[in-house]
């Protein structure tokens, strides 16, 4: 049988309410608290964390929703969270929505009934709508990487529309005119990267050509679709900017299963300086966000959130980019 409070009261001969007070966080005499750490590491007694969180009405749990576990990006966002999250000693309740709007509502809802202490949600839908129920149990919710249209709720990520025009610039001081984007229409983040695109190509005078915006959702298959079209254009574009990580996968291997190889025949720029994108070759121009800066802030202000250490309107905070140069990029003479 499991060891209790009380057995570490009978092996101390302290009170229940010393040693109570010791196993929540507070100040008990030097010689107390040897008497108690000994008596724990001899009885083998653990904390019941449940228990605990009924009297205190927290569980020290957060809920992480991704869009799609199977992403790459996601993986990284999850480890740099849940490290930042044991540092306060706080766990962590994983929940992949699978890149569906139907199956993230849900997802949050079973986090409400768990009682979790704040939500932290890399979003799938545009609309805030799925929130809701957390808001009205009062739950704080700290979006990261991606925004919603419709709802305001406290936001860290990247300024998604100024990289992506930063991208373009680089291939236009190039002297690149024929430039295509592959990016989501479906995602926040593809959406304002799609307008950084035009926004570059509206200030050089550029012709925008519809045929030239490649949409869908962010995904290797995508990329690599949407590549092959390009590709196979009558008109080919001289470059491309790639909107995200899985989707640059997939447009690095339609290039190379094509006749046609980059820079020479078609420059390239995409986001999120990755494992992965390390091993390409040519090496790319690319996007690199600073994810770990990202998780630190996202982790930070939950937990203020959580302690009501801070009360103001939800707050968006935006953190730049770095352009990471390769040899993806060829100068038109």
């Amino acid at each position: 049988m499991p060891a209790t409070m009380r057995d570490v009261k009978n092996r101390t001969g302290l009170s229940l309410a010393t040693i109570s007070k010791y196993l929540n966080g507070g100040n008990v005499l030097p010689e107390n608290k040897i008497l108690i750490e000994k008596a724990i590491k001899e009885l083998h007694y653990e904390v019941n964390e449940i228990a605990r969180g009924l009297v205190k009405n927290k569980t020290k749990i957060v809920g992480v929703m991704v869009h799609d576990i199977e992403c790459y990006f996601s993986g990284k966002l999850l480890h740099h969270i849940g490290r930042e999250l044991r540092k306060f000693g706080y766990g962590m309740m994983i929940c992949d929505s699978g890149n569906d709007e139907e199956v993230e509502a849900n997802n949050l809802r079973v986090l409400v009934s768990r009682k979790v202490d704040g939500i932290i949600v890399l979003p799938v839908s545009l609309n805030g709508g799925f929130i809701k129920p957390a808001k009205q149990a009062g739950i704080p919710v700290v979006l990261v990487d991606r925004s919603v249209q419709d709802e305001e709720f406290d936001c860290v990520g990247i300024d998604n529309k100024t990289a992506a025009f930063r991208a373009v610039d680089i291939l236009i001081k190039n002297n690149h005119k024929d430039i295509a984007v592959i990016a989501s229409d479906v995602e926040y983040t593809g959406v304002e990267r799609i307008k950084g695109y035009e926004e570059a190509m509206r200030q050089a005078g550029l012709d925008i050509k519809q045929e030239y915006i490649k949409t869908g959702r962010h995904s290797a298959e995508m990329g690599y679709e949407k590549m092959k079209e390009l590709l196979a254009s009558p008109e080919r574009p001289t470059a491309v900017l790639i909107g995200n990580y899985d989707t640059m996968l997939g447009g690095v291997l339609a290039v190379n299963e094509s006749d046609l190889s980059y820079p020479e025949d078609i420059s390239l720029i995409g986001f999120d300086s990755l494992l992965l994108s390390g091993l390409i070759q040519p090496s790319w121009y690319m996007i690199a966000q600073p994810m770990e800066k990202i998780c630190e802030k996202t982790v930070e202000l939950l937990l203020k959130r959580i302690d009501k250490e801070i009360d103001e309107e939800p707050v968006k905070i935006w953190f730049g980019t770095k352009i990471q140069e390769g040899e993806s990029i060829r100068r038109i003479e």
